[in-house]
């Protein structure tokens, strides 16, 4: 009887230092505290494992890291001709927004550039021919840092391409995720190492639990071609893109081609991540040139964000632009798990008479998430916002347009692993053209979705009920 007690004993103070350690550990973060203690409470020892290996942040950069990343700020800065007052903007609202202008350039290691031209992408096929043919066109450089690298119709065009490249004597490098690209096989690889293309793995699996960093993904799609002109927004390289998967069908996704000093920007985030991936620090001047086109003056602000850096630059970006809407907010995302500070001001914001607007999946990538997207929608429709499911096929876009003060495209869902685990790369954008633009592809988007009601909404199935209330708890984690 003695030896079940203390067995009971100790297993008892092993779940409690568990749950001590938990507690400690997510302090910070009250949502994600939550979903811990729950997977802890329900599954001890495993749960905390599970937190241990997918719930530290930060990528381990050392300080010879940090002084070659502020010594990239410098090459950029300097290069670029940057706002130092909202009205160097050229947007009239946002001129009218110190506030909002002085959050938006508070970061130091982030400026307005001015000198650029931006045009949309909608969708796959526009997106890759416009990549394709700036790789056919590069004389200096290519790099290439995507999350998901597919062997695959459209992965073999970038094979193609690329190892021409190289054997041309263009520099070429290619990173991507240990985990978005696992099914990469070796082949590929080594068919773009033999024509002299250098890859990297961004954390490869077996370092990233070694590190306690499998949680921390590179979630970038960047393309940078001579320091010239760049690409960023919500595609990766696969046919899916294309339209081509059964399940999901038509893929709707946007891009953002990029010319002038917002390249500088962008160029600087693949050299960081080659820098932390490789271990070799690439001249900045090297592949930062001087921009000798003329360039529309359209302002453009590159944000980024990850586990290493302090705050949450992205969600911090979008909070306060919601927060200075006056008459609209329409947002575009596959995934919705928005911390409580942005849910609540998306709330407050219809509540008083903005038109705020948001479209999300009709139909599922993956399943937990979608139903956790779903255990969302009713407050928003409770306080007056619009949600629409998009019926066409996938919707992927990750789009927010603010009144006609700004636009926001990228990499990051608005979710709070895109927010607090993922590296991630947004642009935003201040041309109220460009603006106007993707309003019009938000509008055809509205065309093809279905408005979901309150009443109706409120009248789904207890089965459904029920597993968007489990996906919710465990909503911070996905």
């Amino acid at each position: 009887m003695t030896g079940w007690l203390v067995a009971g004993a100790v297993v008892l103070i092993g779940y409690m230092i568990q749950l001590a350690a938990v507690i400690v550990l997510e302090r910070r973060r009250p949502e994600k505290l939550a979903a811990w203690l729950l997977l802890v409470l329900l599954f001890p020892y495993i749960g905390f494992a599970a937190r241990l290996l997918l719930g530290r942040s930060g990528a381990g950069r050392d300080e010879r890291q940090w002084d070659y990343e502020r010594q990239m700020f410098r090459e950029a800065s300097g290069a670029s001709l940057c706002a130092n007052v909202a009205g160097d903007s050229g947007n009239a609202q946002l001129a009218c927004d110190s506030k909002l202008f002085q959050l938006l350039t508070a970061d130091q290691n982030r400026q307005i550039t001015l000198r650029n031209r931006t045009k949309v992408l909608t969708n796959g096929h526009d997106f890759f021919e416009a990549v394709l043919d700036a790789i056919g066109s590069a004389k200096h450089h290519i790099h290439l840092d995507f999350y998901t690298i597919r062997d695959d119709g459209i992965g073999q065009r970038f094979l193609s391409e690329l190892t021409a490249k190289a054997r041309q004597g263009v520099e070429v490098r290619v990173l991507y995720d240990g985990i978005g690209s696992i099914r990469l096989n070796k082949k590929y690889v080594a068919e773009l190492e033999a024509a002299g293309v250098q890859t990297q793995c961004f954390l490869k699996p077996r370092r990233a639990v070694a590190g306690l960093l499998f949680n921390n993904r590179n979630h970038s799609k960047i393309a940078v071609i001579d320091g010239e002109i760049s690409f960023v927004g919500g595609m990766n390289i696969g046919n899916e893109y294309l339209g081509k998967n059964k399940k999901l069908g038509f893929w709707r996704d946007t891009q953002l081609q990029l010319e002038g000093d917002s390249v500088y920007w962008l160029q600087e985030l693949f050299l960081k991540d080659w820098a932390f991936t490789a271990g070799e620090r690439l001249p900045c001047r090297r592949y930062m040139p001087e921009h000798r086109k003329a360039m529309r003056q359209e302002a453009v602000l590159i944000v980024s964000s990850g586990p290493d850096r302090n705050g949450a630059p992205i969600l911090e970006t979008m909070f306060a632009a919601a927060t200075a809407a006056q008459s609209r907010i329409y947002m575009t995302t596959p995934y919705f798990i928005p911390d409580s500070s942005l849910l609540t001001a998306l709330c407050v914001a219809a509540r008083s008479g903005i038109d705020v607007r948001l479209i999300i999946p009709g139909v599922a990538d993956t399943q937990l998430v979608l139903w956790a997207t779903l255990s969302y929608v009713e407050p928003l429709l409770a306080s007056g916002v619009k949600v629409y499911r998009y019926q066409k096929g996938f919707i992927h876009a990750k789009v927010m347009l603010i009144d006609h003060m700004l636009a926001s495209v990228g990499t990051a869902n608005m979710d709070m692993r895109s927010f607090h685990s993922n590296f991630e790369q947004n642009a935003l954008l201040f041309d109220e053209q460009t603006i106007a633009r993707l309003e019009r592809d938000f509008e055809q988007d509205l065309r093809d979705s279905t408005e979901l009601h309150l009443e109706s909404f409120r009248s789904r199935s207890k089965r459904q009920k029920l597993a968007e209330a489990a996906a919710h708890l465990l909503s911070p984690l996905l």
